[in-house]
This record gives C-alpha cells, sequence and structure tokens, in this order.
C-alpha cells in the first residue's frame, strides 16, 4: 500500500508520512468478532504504576483474530480487508458456508472475492494455512506455529514473512523475520504469503500528540534525571551518564537477557542477525 505526504498547512502535517489506506473496503467492524479490551495505564491491581510511559489513547475494542487456522476442509471467501487497532498488519474477514465468520491476518495481495482454506490437501496458495510438511521448500510463509494446534506466534505483525529453507526428520528449517533460523515441527501450520501493510515502517507521526492517541505518555531520558532516580543520572552540565544502563540498574544496549538453559536453544540453527551501530 503506497504511502501519501501532506501539504504544510500545520505544523504537524509538514512531517506527516501516512499510508493511503485504499486497500482497505471498509470501517466498520464484524460485531460479533468484537471484544471488550481494558486499558490498564500502566497501572496494576493495587493502582500502582509497574510500567511508565502509558496512559490515555483512545479507546479500542478487541478483533478476536482466528490464529489456529483449524477450520479444515472448508473454503471461505474474502468479504473485507480491514485496519486493526490492536496490531500493524491488516485483518480479513472471512465467510464460510456454514455461516460462521472468522478473522485472519491478511496476507499482502489479498483481495475481496478471493478463496482460502486450511488444514491438509489445502493448495499451496496465498492466504491458505497448511502444515510445514505440505509447504513447498522456498516458501513464503507468515503467522508461523510454534506448538501444534496453539497457534500462530511467529510472523504475524506488517510486512514480516519467514522462508521455509528445508525439512529433516520431524523438523523443517525456517529463516524467521529477524535472520534467526529455526527448527520446528512438521505438524505446526504457516500461512502462504507474507503479511499485508509492508510500508508499515514508513511512517512518520508528525507530531507527539498522535503518540499521545495511541497512548504513550512521555518518556524522560535517565542522563538528564539525578543519581537518585537513574543510575545514569547527575553530573554537571552534559554529562554522558556512564555505563548504559536500565533504570534498575541492569546493562543495556547489547548485553544479552535471554536464558543459557533454554529448552528450545537447541532447535536454534543461526542466531539472529545484529543491529548494524550506526
Amino acid at each position: 500500500m503506497p504511502v501519501k505526504k501532506y501539504n504544510p498547512i500545520t505544523p504537524g502535517t509538514r512531517t506527516r508520512v501516512d499510508l493511503d489506506y485504499s486497500g482497505l473496503t471498509t470501517d466498520t467492524p464484524e460485531k460479533s468478532l468484537l471484544a471488550p479490551k481494558k486499558s490498564t495505564g500502566g497501572r496494576n491491581k493495587a493502582g500502582e504504576m509497574t510500567v511508565r510511559q502509558r496512559g490515555g489513547g483512545h479507546k479500542r475494542r478487541y478483533r478476536i483474530i482466528d490464529f489456529k487456522r483449524d477450520k479444515d476442509g472448508i473454503p471461505g471467501v474474502i468479504k473485507t480487508i480491514e485496519y486493526d487497532p490492536n496490531r500493524s498488519a491488516f485483518i480479513a474477514l472471512v465467510f464460510y458456508p456454514d455461516g460462521e465468520k472468522r478473522y485472519i491476518i491478511a496476507p499482502n495481495g489479498l483481495k475481496v472475492g478471493d478463496t482460502v482454506s486450511s488444514g491438509p490437501g489445502a493448495s499451496p496458495d496465498l492466504g491458505n494455512a497448511l502444515l510445514l510438511k505440505e509447504i513447498p521448500l522456498g516458501s513464503m510463509i507468515h503467522a508461523i506455529e510454534l506448538t501444534p494446534g496453539k497457534g500462530a506466534a511467529l510472523g504475524r505483525s506488517a510486512g514480516t514473512y519467514g522462508q521455509l529453507m528445508g525439512r529433516e526428520g520431524k523438523f523443517a528449517t525456517v529463516k524467521l523475520p529477524s535472520g534467526e533460523v529455526r527448527r520446528i515441527l512438521l505438524t505446526c501450520r504457516a500461512t502462504i504469503g507474507t503479511t499485508s501493510n509492508p510500508d508499515h515502517n514508513q511512517q512518520v507521526l508528525g507530531k507527539a500528540g498522535r503518540n499521545r492517541w495511541r497512548g504513550k505518555r512521555p518518556r524522560v531520558r535517565g542522563v538528564v534525571m539525578n543519581p537518585v532516580d537513574h543510575p545514569m543520572g547527575g553530573g554537571e552540565g552534559r554529562a554522558s551518564g556512564g555505563h548504559p544502563r536500565s533504570r534498575k540498574g541492569l546493562p543495556a544496549k547489547g548485553f544479552k537477557t535471554r536464558d543459557n538453559n533454554k529448552a528450545s536453544s537447541k532447535l536454534i540453527v543461526a542466531k539472529r542477525k545484529k543491529r548494524s551501530k550506526k
């Protein structure tokens, strides 16, 4: 979906870059697939702030997404492509012949009127959900399960995809969006294609108020705090702040937090790519 710039008629539109949303077909969600979504404001049940920089934001309703894709052998028809305020990718409403309606993560290129299916024997076409043992090698996939029957866990955000590299024994080798190469059970499901809204990362909000609409409050850097408030605080003038650390003193920017004894580590063939230093 292309992006569009705005004429600088206000300071907020001067640098704003947004999607034109031309691929969406409706702005009215399916009422039967909505659920309430309570905003916590970063507070726990005692009212204490446990996560900072959260609060406010536009009220949302959760869209119930079919991550399991377990309606096997029944083809469904795409009725709408919709915006979802709870995720970066778009969602698609599927009508099934028995009258059931479900939301799925919309693959890039899926259109209203297309047919999608899932389960053993389904063709490897765009939007179809298959077992990894039935997907052709080299295919681009998204909404990938890690545990059979639990539902999609990987490759769900906008513009992401994995690639099926090979099969060996009871495992498939999949290259994930992060660059990590991982073994996943052949009985797990994945959806053919890449996720929709690949231009999501091209957006520029343009003003601080749009972040407030999203429920994000201002963030104060540690180096401008006092020593009592942050390990990097204090000093005369513009002090560098010392070693990068979190407010609780944990090292940041390169400090590895993954458990070395994590059971799934043995399934990782190659670790994810390191971020390049700018």
